[in-house]
């Protein structure tokens, strides 16, 4: 026999686990980031933060009118987080989020009326119809999924920054959870992987103080969130979830060394000003908590600091406010003008490609269709 032929050395990727880290680059003060931030961009975060308010207020009231059904939660109080955490972002860079996830669609540049028309389970929404308020997926603005199972997204996002490094990609991955979901093993199971593989993926907690109604001192051994992350020598932040230029800071922080090889979990402390869902009236709180948390409003702390640099004044504040709920109303007729999903396509997105023999048997249909029955001859028929 002659000599068989040698196999080609198989060439291991460069990814961040099989090379040494490297040190994330020095990055300037919170302060120091915030003055390079000019005018037209303050103003422009300011803007998103009250077009998510006056939605996730419109959603609330469609949900009410049976417009919306399904599970609804809202962003209410938490625009500040949702605006910093994205304006750090890269448009290439991919988001995973919870139920709670309208504001992160419309700062990830999705038009609002897709995302109602999701809501109102039409087919001209995001989902085509199909997911609702806790399921909006958008693969061009690269959000991959509001996910209803608590800590469902973090094995995902996890497995996106593997995929990423294995290429050689410079892309991040953002993952956002609430507080609560810091208690289940995926929270565990997903951080101590990207700490291992060195991923770059910034774990994001916003921590508004309840996990539906118990509060993070009641459920949680170590109420700091942001110190879990010690135990996998994961460099980790809190910050004040209701100051936009604080997140946006922090969260450059945080995807600077992510992209450099030490994933991050970042805990932003934002308090939501409405209950769990749309349903839930909150008494777990009480007189004087409620009216703490309307002092504490994000949206008017952003416009007082606006309006002492001169940026923002009452007529200026009615403008944005007009604009912001204009555009909310041409969402809405956007939605009721689009036509619900058809019942033949209930089935097309089961699977990301064809696959055989799959079911498409609707409820109350056999599992198998029965075999045709021949029609009994009439007695004293004659052939």
């Amino acid at each position: 026999m002659g000599a068989q032929p040698q196999a080609k050395p198989q060439t291991k990727p460069q990814t961040r686990r099989n090379r040494a880290p490297r040190t994330p680059k020095a990055t300037s003060s919170p302060d120091q980031i915030a003055d390079t931030i000019d005018d037209g961009a303050l103003l422009g975060m300011y803007r998103e933060m009250v077009l998510i308010r006056r939605f996730e207020e419109r959603a609330a009231r469609a949900y009410t009118q049976a417009e919306i059904g399904g599970y609804c939660h809202l962003n209410l109080g938490e625009e500040a987080t949702v605006v910093g955490v994205l304006a750090a972002m890269e448009r290439t860079d991919y988001l995973f989020t919870n139920y709670r996830e309208h504001g992160y669609a419309l700062s990830k540049g999705i038009d609002p009326g897709r995302i109602m028309a999701e809501l109102y389970g039409r087919s001209g929404g995001v989902s085509k119809g199909w997911g609702g308020s806790m399921h909006l997926f958008d693969v061009e603005a690269r959000l991959l999924g509001g996910y209803g199972i608590v800590g469902g997204q973090l094995p995902l996002a996890t497995g996106a920054a593997l995929a990423i490094d294995y290429r050689g990609g410079r892309e991040a991955v953002v993952c956002i959870m609430g507080d609560g979901t810091t208690n289940i093993g995926a929270f565990h199971e997903s951080l101590n992987l990207a700490a291992i593989w060195r991923l770059p993926v910034v774990f994001v907690v916003v921590n508004n103080g309840l996990g539906m109604g118990t509060t993070v001192e009641e459920s949680s051994g170590e109420p700091e969130l942001y110190k879990r992350a010690a135990s996998y020598r994961m460099p980790a932040e809190r910050v004040d979830g209701t100051d936009p230029l604080a997140v946006r800071d922090a969260m450059q922080r945080a995807l600077s060394s992510a992209r450099s090889g030490s994933p991050f979990l970042l805990e932003a402390v934002s308090e939501r000003l409405k209950g769990h869902s749309v349903v839930d009236p909150a008494k777990y709180r009480s007189a004087e908590k409620t009216k703490s948390l309307a002092a504490s409003d994000p949206i008017t702390l952003f416009a007082e600091h606006l309006t002492a640099r001169g940026l923002l004044d009452e007529g200026s504040v009615a403008e944005i406010d007009a604009g912001a709920t204009a555009r909310v109303q041409a969402a809405v007729q956007f939605a009721e003008a689009s036509p619900h999903p058809s019942v033949d396509t209930l089935f097309d997105y089961t699977y990301a490609t064809p696959v055989a023999n799959d079911s498409r048997r609707l409820p109350g249909q056999p599992l198998f269709a029965p075999a045709p029955v021949p029609p009994m001859p009439l007695i004293g028929a004659t052939s």
